[in-house]
């Protein structure tokens, strides 16, 4: 199915992955229908899926081969660009990387010359769902509905996919679990999209920069349950939340431990959560086999996140020296959106941010630049995780050169948007490595990005799932 136009491969699943009606009753609409299916291994079916998984056939086996040749390749594993290989795909999955005279003749082939062939990479601090920030909080989402977030999703999901993310953990969105509405989209293949870890809801206190902030006192009441699903207070509804959140379908918890530049009303330095409270989400998260993310600037609630189990502190903007070496000992990772205090800073003024979002931006995006640059000399693991979502998803990529700019190497920018963001996800068997086995996820871009990170940037192939989802400029 590679190279062929989306339609063309739904009609080939139409024809090849027969329905059958429960209990083998006639269906309504004729003697059978059919749907390409996908069921989760990491978690249980929701929604409508849970109500088709007894009706689907199994895939159909005699799957097509095929093989990428491209002028040079990266082993995230070994850390080493390597010349005159070929990556053979059967399916959805990588079969073997061989050397490209044992390609056979005749067989499929897609030629990438010039280009450099690396696994799919990986975002794990994306928001898909909602408007791009407007840079003046969150207020205005009382005035959308949760079909308009979710289809403004749908476009940045694509958007991910053809910036080379073909995976991302969703660290949250303010309408609750309209990210597990779109992962589940995606994975039925109704829409493209990279595919998606949810955090379902945010786990923040009143008020707290995961909460509807701005409005007046006497409207307040209006906000709906969606928008405030995980507002709690105290270690006991903290559990009662991030129960419900798993129950409804998230893949791993996010606390809100400060304020946010973006939150209107908070500050990034002060905590927001008590170390129980994030010990409690810690508890019940390790109960149904999942972690848990932490958003937090100050270094005393970074400690009370690393303390309490956080296994990523997200932004990590103003550690000290004691926060650091506690995450280096407890191996906790940081997911520093460095790309996007940049965004705010240069693009902010000119598209009206208010004033308390540029000033509180101002205070945390040197600082956050010194807090990475000394983590990384620590030894602290690193995870890639943009923030998009805060800009526009199509620059994602842009993060790479700040990555190096402060400290990472570019083939260590590389590591963090695949190997070692799947080992922080949990993955590290599927994604992240071009090694037998892993999903057929695949990217390439002109010339060798450990020698110009910049070239991440622009990507001018993309494959995910074995099915070619972008070519630009490749004969």
């Amino acid at each position: 199915m590679f190279g062929l136009h989306p339609e063309r491969v739904a009609t080939i699943c139409i024809r090849e992955l027969p329905l059958r009606s429960p209990k083998g009753t006639p269906w309504p609409f004729g003697s059978g229908g059919s749907l390409r299916f996908w069921e989760s291994d990491h978690r249980p079916i929701h929604g409508f899926f849970q109500g088709i998984s007894s009706w689907v056939d199994p895939l159909p086996s005699g799957q097509m081969t095929t093989f990428l040749v491209s002028d040079r390749v990266i082993d995230t594993r070994a850390r080493q660009v390597v010349a005159g290989q070929a990556v053979m795909v059967e399916g959805d999955r990588i079969q073997a990387v061989i050397p490209r005279s044992e390609v056979p003749k005749g067989a499929t082939v897609i030629s990438l010359p010039n280009q450099t062939l690396l696994p799919g990479l990986i975002d794990c601090h994306t928001h898909l769902i909602g408007p791009v920030d407007n840079g003046h909080g969150y207020a205005h989402l009382v005035a959308r509905s949760a079909a308009q977030d979710v289809l403004e999703g749908v476009r940045h999901a694509a958007e991910m996919l053809h910036a080379g993310f073909t995976t991302v953990r969703d660290v949250g969105a303010f309408r609750a679990f309209a990210d597990v509405a779109l992962r589940e989209a995606i994975e039925a293949g109704w829409v493209k999209g990279p595919r998606m870890q949810c955090a379902g809801a945010y786990v923040t206190c009143p008020g707290g920069a995961g909460d509807i902030t701005g409005l007046a006192v006497d409207t307040a009441q209006i906000v709906t349950r969606d928008l405030r699903f995980g507002v709690v207070s105290g270690a006991d509804q903290t559990r009662v939340a991030v129960r419900q959140i798993l129950g409804r379908g998230a893949d791993l918890i996010k606390v809100i431990a400060t304020g946010a530049p973006q939150t209107l009303g908070t500050s990034p330095a002060v905590p927001e959560l008590t170390e129980d409270e994030i010990k409690a989400a810690v508890e019940v998260a390790v109960e149904h086999g999942v972690h848990v993310a932490a958003h937090a600037h100050g270094a005393e609630a970074i400690k009370r996140a690393v303390r309490a189990g956080a296994r990523s502190i997200e932004h990590g903007s103003l550690l000290d020296d004691q926060a650091i070496e506690l995450m280096k000992k407890t191996g906790t990772y940081l997911v520093a959106d460095l790309y996007n205090a940049d965004w705010i800073a240069t693009e902010g003024p000119a598209l009206g941010y208010a004033a308390e979002v540029i000033e509180k931006n101002a205070l945390v995006v040197e600082a956050q630049r010194k807090s990475f640059a000394k983590c990384v000399a620590a030894g602290v693991k690193i995870a890639f995780g943009s923030d998009c979502g805060m800009f526009p998803h199509r620059y994602a990529g842009r993060q790479f050169a700040r990555y190096v700019e402060n400290g990472l190497t570019p083939m260590q920018a590389i590591l963090s948007a695949t190997i070692w963001a799947a080992e922080l996800i949990g993955w590290e068997d599927r994604v992240g490595s071009i090694e037998p086995g892993f999903y057929a996820d695949l990217i390439a871009v002109e010339g060798d990005p450990t020698s110009d990170v910049d070239r991440l940037e622009n990507i001018s192939f993309v494959m995910k799932n074995g099915l070619v989802e972008r070519t630009v400029g490749i004969q």
